[in-house]
């Protein structure tokens, strides 16, 4: 009877564990979406941006001079976006937005198309994960392509 005991915890360890990992697996794979890929229309929108972009957007097209805001929202159980970067700061440059007090959960960032040219706007994600807890490893990319015409 004594050898039934460590037999049985042992098993019901083990169902807990694979439970545990199917269950993540399946949160994980479900924190991941596609987005809609409009093209945002130009807006003279507030605070002197010329071009709005959030999460959902993966392209957009505007003049030389103009000025684009990045506005991306962390999902449920994401942390924070990492700040968005240009990867031709000749074509779009970072730029300062006065403005810039986001809410919780929100990351923003402004730039200015400086000539002609296309160039990829880039930010990651990844899960929140609490201290000592089990964590599914996975990052989220997001990549806007900017079209700058003259």
């Amino acid at each position: 009877m004594k050898s039934v005991g460590p037999i049985r915890i042992g098993f019901t360890r083990r169902n807990f564990v694979l439970l545990a990992v199917i269950a993540l697996l399946a949160v994980a794979c479900g924190a991941v979406g596609t987005g809609s890929g409009a093209n945002p229309t130009p807006s003279s929108g507030g605070m002197g941006f010329d071009v709005t972009a959030t999460e959902k957007d993966h392209a957009v097209t505007m003049h030389a001079g103009q000025k684009l805001e990045v506005v991306l929202h962390a999902g449920n159980g994401m942390v924070n976006w990492s700040h968005p970067v240009s990867n031709d700061t000749s074509v779009l440059s970072p730029i300062v937005d006065p403005a810039a007090t986001a809410a919780r959960g929100v990351t923003l960032a402004a730039f200015e198309a400086k000539k002609s040219g296309q160039v990829e706007v880039t930010s990651m994600s990844g899960p929140v994960c609490p201290s000592g807890a089990m964590c599914p490893m996975y990052a989220i990319a997001y990549t806007l392509t900017v079209t700058v015409t003259p």
